[in-house]
């Protein structure tokens, strides 16, 4: 019942930012996390970060750790990416997802445990 829709994407060069929303419409889960992924053309569907929804905490990948930070909007019911000094490998399809059920903090990062997905919404970082 939970929709997930992803905005903000574009082109940027290198060095500079960007914030994408993710906009979530119907029931949601307290319990569940909710996450980015990214896809690059050729490439499987990486973990970029997550924040588990009671508790507030945070979890980011090695690779963008220095460069990303996760928000939360309640009253809009939205989740927002910011992405600081872009590179070309950002370059990617951003995917905003969530889980229907609970995910320990061990797995946040496995993308097997979210089964709702947005459309995603491209990155395209120039150089």
């Amino acid at each position: 019942q939970v929709r997930l829709a992803e905005s903000g994407g574009g082109l940027v060069q290198v060095g500079g930012s960007l914030r994408l929303s993710c906009a979530a419409s119907g029931r949601t889960l307290s319990s569940s996390a909710m996450a980015w992924f990214r896809q690059a053309p050729g490439k499987s569907r990486e973990f970029v970060g997550a924040i588990a929804l009671s508790s507030g905490n945070r979890y980011y990948a090695d690779s963008v750790k220095d460069r990303i930070s996760i928000s939360r909007d309640n009253a809009e019911n939205t989740m927002y990416l910011q992405m600081n000094s872009l590179k070309p490998e950002d370059t990617a399809v951003y995917y905003c997802a969530t889980s229907s059920g609970p995910v320990s903090r061990l797995a946040v990062r496995d993308r097997r445990l979210y089964d709702i997905w947005g459309q995603g919404t491209q990155v395209t970082v120039s150089s």
